[in-house]
C-alpha cells in the first residue's frame, strides 16, 4: 500500500462513470450492507504503515477519522466529493512532499455493528476506493458517547509510520465528530473489535498520552451536527488535546481545514498564504478555515492533563 501518485483525472473519470450508471460512491454501504468490509476491518492488523519507498522517499502520514453516528453520517459523503480540493492542496501547492491518506470511520462499540473501520495510508486514488467501503450505519448509543477511544487506542498502537520513526516527525491525525469519547478503553470492546487481549482497561488520557507522542492529533467540531458548539464536548476534548480543538462554521470547509493545518504543522504555508490559495482556487471555504485555524499556535502541541470537573471552568474530567 502507499504506493502510486493521486490523478484528478482519475477521480474524475470514476465520479462520471458512476453519475452514468446511476451508482453511489458509497456503494458498499448503500447497496445495504450490514457489516464492516473485509478491507475496512480492524480485527487482526498488526498495523496500518505509512512507508517510504523511492516513489515517495518523505512521507507525511494523515489520518482522518469521522463519526459516522447519527448527525454525523453526511460527512463522509462531503469529503469524498472534496477530495481533489484536499489533495490539490497538500500536492499542488506543496503542503507536503508525499502524503499519505487513510480514511476511518468511528462508531460506537456498545451497540454498533460497524464500531470501528480502518483503511490504508494511500498515495494515490485507492483512498476514494477505501472511502467508498466505509459502512455509513448511523448507529450511535444516543448518550452523547461514542468510540473515538476505541478508535484512538487502533490508531497509537496499531499504526506504524515512517516519518516519525526515521525522521522524527509525527504524522497527523483529524478526528471529526460531535460527542464525547468513553471514559476508559475497554479491554473488552478492544478484544472484540481488534482482537488485541489487554490485561486491564486503559483510561482515555493515558492513550491520548501515547497517541500524541506518534501524532498531532485535531478534533473538529463541524457546525450542523447536533452537539455543534455545544460547551461540554468542547471541553472534555480540550482537556484531552488543548488547542487542537477546532470548531467548524462550514461542514463543507472540512477538507480544506485539514489541508491547510497539515500546510500550517509543515511550515509550509502561514495561515494568510493558506487562505489565499483557497482564494486562488475558487474555494469558498476561507471566511470559515480561518475562523477555525486562527487561534492555532503552530508551536509544540499543547495537551492539558490535571483539569478539574465542572463548575464554571467549562472542563471536564473524563
Amino acid at each position: 500500500m502507499g504506493s502510486g501518485i493521486w490523478s484528478t483525472d482519475v477521480y474524475t473519470a470514476a465520479a462520471g462513470y458512476r453519475a452514468a450508471k446511476g451508482a453511489s460512491a458509497f456503494a458498499y454501504s448503500d447497496s445495504g450492507a450490514r457489516a464492516v468490509h473485509n478491507d475496512l476491518n480492524p480485527y487482526g492488523v498488526a498495523a496500518r504503515e505509512s512507508r517510504d519507498s523511492d516513489e515517495h522517499p518523505e512521507t507525511v502520514a494523515v489520518a482522518v477519522l469521522f463519526d459516522v453516528t447519527g448527525s454525523m453520517g453526511g460527512v463522509p459523503r462531503t469529503l469524498q466529493s472534496k477530495l481533489p480540493d484536499l489533495l490539490g492542496l497538500l500536492l499542488r501547492k506543496g503542503y507536503a512532499a508525499d502524503p499519505q491518506i487513510l480514511f476511518g470511520a468511528i462508531g460506537d462499540a456498545t451497540c454498533d455493528r460497524a464500531p470501528l473501520q480502518i483503511g490504508q495510508f494511500e498515495s494515490d486514488n485507492r483512498m476514494d476506493e477505501d472511502l467508498g467501503r466505509i459502512l455509513l450505519e448511523g448507529g450511535g448509543g444516543g448518550q452523547r458517547t461514542e468510540s473515538y477511544e476505541l478508535a484512538m487506542y487502533f490508531m497509537a498502537r496499531h499504526t506504524s509510520l515512517d516519518c516519525f520513526e526515521k525522521r522524527g516527525r509525527r504524522g497527523y491525525l483529524f478526528i471529526i465528530g460531535d460527542e464525547l469519547p468513553y471514559p476508559k478503553v475497554k479491554r473488552r470492546e478492544v478484544g472484540a473489535v481488534i482482537g488485541d487481549r489487554l490485561g486491564r482497561d486503559v483510561t482515555t488520557e493515558e492513550i491520548v498520552a501515547e497517541l500524541t507522542r506518534m501524532y498531532d492529533v485535531y478534533y473538529i467540531l463541524p457546525a450542523g451536527t447536533s452537539y455543534a458548539g455545544d460547551r461540554r464536548t468542547l471541553a472534555a476534548w480540550r482537556g484531552l488535546l488543548g488547542q487542537n480543538v477546532l470548531e467548524l462554521d462550514d461542514l463543507d470547509a472540512v477538507c480544506e481545514t485539514i489541508a491547510l493545518t497539515v500546510g500550517l504543522g509543515e511550515d509550509a504555508i502561514d495561515l494568510d498564504q493558506g487562505l489565499n490559495d483557497l482564494d486562488e482556487l475558487g474555494s469558498t471555504a476561507g471566511a470559515a478555515v480561518g475562523k477555525a485555524l486562527a487561534r492555532l499556535d503552530r508551536g509544540a502541541l499543547v495537551v492539558a492533563d490535571g483539569l478539574d470537573l465542572g463548575g464554571d471552568s467549562g472542563v471536564i474530567r473524563l
